[in-house]
């Protein structure tokens, strides 16, 4: 008995010795790569999800969420495609954000981005969102740059000034012109109701009317102004 417990030990230091000198090993070698941290993955695939964790761009380095991976890979899948016509665009696109929104029936998928690719995702924001709801069919896509909102108490941060571009209103504006795309604005007025509720309502141009699913996404503008603002807001077509 004492020699087979002796046996036992003497196998289990070894196995401990083989795993030092392995990750000495890895070590010497580099970095571990995606297939060392996900060993469940294909060899195929951890290349890939590698490129793919190269389109977000997160806040102090915070790990991005499942979806937000789902949502990279995406991004990276269109720009290696060799039938997109947006490759090229595409490359310098980061998102720094997704999130989903349960609206009614459907879900919305909102994807924020970074201000500074904001003037490139705007040319190809169109094509882009069909591309992505081909990706995810059950969901209405919707593109929201990043901004920041200033408050009027500058001398905190050094400021003399507040940009009108970061005042509350104008960032609330912009977050509104964003959300309808590829729509746009033909005019918007807010009603007070008799309790004092504030509603904005907002009428689009009937040129949008025949574009693919506008009309089944009002509502879906309606709720993501709302998750993002706080404010309600109706939107709809004007009557003939």
């Amino acid at each position: 008995v004492a020699a087979a417990d002796g046996l036992k030990c003497e196998c289990s230091r070894l196995k401990r010795a083989g795993s030092v000198k392995d990750t000495r090993r890895r070590l010497q070698n580099g970095p571990f790569s995606a297939q060392d941290a996900h060993p469940q993955l294909p060899v195929a695939a951890a290349p890939a999800m590698l490129n793919a964790r190269k389109k977000i761009l997160k806040e102090k380095g915070a790990a991005p969420s499942a979806l937000e991976e789902e949502v990279a890979k995406a991004l990276f899948d269109i720009e290696v495609s060799p039938s997109s016509d947006i490759k090229a665009d595409l490359r310098d696109i980061v998102i720094s954000n997704a999130q989903d929104l349960e609206v009614k029936n459907r879900t919305a998928l909102i994807v924020h981005f970074p201000f500074r690719v904001w003037k490139t995702v705007q040319k190809i924001q169109g094509r882009l969102i069909r591309e992505l709801e081909k990706k995810f069919s059950k969901k209405h896509v919707v593109f929201v740059a990043q901004r920041t909102i200033l408050d009027k108490n500058l001398r905190r941060k050094g400021l003399k000034v507040r940009p009108r571009s970061r005042t509350l209103t104008t960032v609330h504006e912009s977050i509104l012109d964003d959300v309808v795309v590829p729509c746009e604005i033909l005019g918007k007025r807010i009603r007070i109701g008799v309790d004092g509720t504030k509603i904005l309502k907002v009428v689009l141009d009937p040129k949008d009317k025949d574009k693919e699913n506008v009309e089944e996404k009002l509502s879906t503008y309606a709720a993501v102004y709302k998750k993002l603002t706080n404010k309600e807001a109706v939107f709809q077509f004007p009557d003939v």
